[in-house]
């Protein structure tokens, strides 16, 4: 059987260790709090600090940065990028290939589409349908 982690070097010349998240392979970084019952499919990073919540589900090729919280049933569609102290709120969406900015915040059930960008330490709440509603 292979081992559960992984090492990999940051830009600073640090070595940061990854352990493989049960429930689909992705690499958690030491200092993270994923919930069991979360899917981080293979090839997402989570790095440290990043709390994820119960029920979510974090896709292939996902980049949650230092000290982002993704909330219960969140969805992260594949190659979205979630900057540094971001919030996803709960059960809310976030399209392929999305990036939500550093200390930005996306409310309960919002939907981002693809390819959308939310500016950093904006505020963005939307219906079901991802029409902005007031935040």
């Amino acid at each position: 059987m292979g081992k559960n982690y992984i090492d990999i070097e940051n830009d600073r010349g640090e070595t940061l260790r990854y352990r493989k998240h049960v429930n689909g392979r992705g690499l958690i970084a030491h200092g993270a709090k994923v919930h069991p019952t979360a899917v981080v499919e293979t090839g997402a990073y989570v790095e440290p600090g990043v709390k994820i919540a119960a029920d979510a589900h974090i896709g292939r090729g996902v980049w949650v940065e230092v000290g982002a919280e993704i909330g219960p049933g969140a969805e992260i569609a594949p190659h979205a990028h979630i900057g540094a102290r971001a919030a996803i709120g709960p059960h809310a969406k976030i399209g392929i290939r999305a990036h939500v900015g550093n200390d930005a915040t996306v409310t309960t059930g919002s939907l981002i589409g693809d390819d959308e960008t939310i500016p950093d330490g904006d505020r963005v709440a939307t219906d079901r349908r991802g029409l902005r509603l007031a935040a």
